[in-house]
């Protein structure tokens, strides 16, 4: 009979991810827009910010796989998972540090690539915990408390790292922030019990590695025809306009509509070559409904990280505020989105099997279209309590989503293939912010230079198209 987990050890095995995504947070969303907006122009702040997420999450995409094969493999003393976790924060915390004495775009670029190599050391291998040490007919509960621990951090540094930046304490807040990760990751690496592995399994790393190429591959290419197909039908639009509206009208209405088609093509041609690359074309034929599931990942997913990367910009511009001020209103908001999160996660698994994880996800679709229009109405009319209501209602929807999607996604596998197949969700993760930041913070920049704020505005209609898209491409997602 299978030995029960104590409580204890459920918390124990997921309480990284708490330090971990406080850095990821405190990071992504607080730091380094901070630091941009001091470093470049305001005419280059989102393409500098989408080219700083497009090439991190790269790297996150080849080491986190590779990391945590490495783990897999592990003989040493101390455990599999626990190695890679204390030497990729010893890291981060170097790492942090070049990040708090950044001194302009450069410097921060190559701190931040750096660190988010450090950090999917341990990413890589703390995935490995669960799966290791906590017996299967507990695993549901302990998937749960991963997930508690993935959200609270958004309400977290809220109330601590974003309060600290906005009082300009920058460097104050990075140290909070190493030194909650130092903590938590030392209570892991002492508290949880990992029995060595005896004897190194075959697991060759080559295909695994071949297998994250193909998905970057996948996304390249995909990246690409949209760049085409939004160049040809942005070029048309401006060509039509411009006897109607001048030049600067139809370049304007070119860029929007070219940049919105990019995105579209983009999460199309991206997913089907990536998991055809990863999976194969025939497999790919015979699993349509997969495929498409990975494409509405992928639309709800680029739009909804976009929003809050760019989040810190819009706000400046949109309130007329400081940088610092607007890295406290970012972490507000941030914290509205969290609560309302965890308000419609924790019961979103029950309401999907009672109506339909399906039916769930299209919920939360229409739910994210709604809370992206009230930020278009923001651009007009800059309140603070419509702002706060768009990021509750997307809260609702990214928490409903988060519980009915995978659920939905793991019903559309073969049982015996199911990590084979779900691997290629992470084309979903990767993409997002190659396709929403990548794309998106150029378009942004440049319709900007045409009128202020007509860059945001297409940005987030953009982003509220993909969307509904996302709506959209369930359709054909059928077992």
């Amino acid at each position: 009979m299978e030995k029960r987990a104590h409580w204890y050890d459920l918390l124990l095995v997921n309480l990284f991810w708490l330090g971990l995504n406080i850095r990821n947070n405190a990071v992504g969303t607080i730091f380094t827009p901070y630091l941009l907006a001091a470093f470049v122009s305001e005419d280059v702040r989102n393409t500098s910010l989408g080219v700083i997420r497009t090439a991190g999450l790269i790297i996150a995409m080849l080491v986190q796989p590779a990391m945590g094969l490495l783990s897999d493999r592990s003989t040493s003393r101390f455990g599999r998972r626990r190695p890679f976790i204390f030497v990729g924060v010893l890291l981060d915390l170097l790492f942090l540090a070049m990040i708090a004495y950044a001194w302009d775009f450069w410097a921060l670029l190559v701190a931040t690539l750096l660190i988010q190599f450090s950090a999917n050391i341990s990413h890589g291998a703390v995935q490995g915990l669960i799966p290791d040490l906590i017996p299967e007919k507990q695993r549901g509960v302990a998937s749960g408390i991963k997930g508690v621990m993935e959200l609270l951090p958004l309400i977290l540094v809220a109330l601590t790292i974003a309060n600290l930046v906005g009082a300009g304490r920058f460097r104050l807040a990075v140290l909070v922030t190493g030194l909650s990760l130092l903590i938590i990751m030392l209570i892991t690496v002492l508290l949880v019990k990992e029995e060595p592995l005896r004897q190194k399994p075959d697991l060759p790393l080559a295909p695994t590695l071949l297998r994250v190429l193909g998905m970057l591959a996948g996304i390249a290419a995909g990246a690409a025809a949209g760049l085409v197909a939004g160049g040809i039908l942005g070029g048309i639009a401006w060509l039509m306009v411009s006897p109607l509206g001048g030049s600067p009208l139809a370049r304007a209405v070119g860029i929007g509509l070219g940049g919105a088609v990019a995105m579209i093509v983009a999460v199309g041609a991206g997913v089907w070559a990536g998991t055809a690359a990863t999976l194969s074309w025939k497999t790919v034929l015979q699993n349509r409904p997969f495929v498409w599931w990975v494409v509405n990942r992928l639309f709800f997913f680029s739009a909804i990280t976009s929003i809050q990367a760019f989040a810190p910009f819009f706000l400046m511009y949109t309130f007329h505020i400081s940088r610092e001020e607007a890295a406290r209103m970012t972490g507000q908001l941030v914290a509205a989105v969290g609560v309302a999160t965890m308000i419609t996660a924790l019961p979103g698994g029950w309401l999907g099997d009672r109506f339909g994880h399906r039916r769930m996800t299209a919920w939360s679709g229409v739910t994210a279209v709604i809370g992206t229009i009230l930020i278009l109405v923001i651009i007009w009319r800059p309140e603070t309590w419509l702002l706060y209501t768009a990021g509750v209602v997307l809260g609702l929807a990214v928490g409903s989503f988060t519980a009915s999607n995978w659920a939905l996604g793991t019903n559309l596998v073969p049982q015996e293939e199911a990590g084979r197949y779900l691997g290629v969700s992470n084309l979903a993760g990767a993409g997002a912010g190659m396709v929403g930041s990548g794309i998106g913070g150029p378009v942004a920049d440049l319709l900007n230079g045409y009128a202020p704020g007509v860059g945001y505005f297409a940005l987030f209609a953009a982003y509220a198209v993909l969307f509904a898209l996302s709506v959209v491409s369930l359709r054909w997602v059928k077992r």
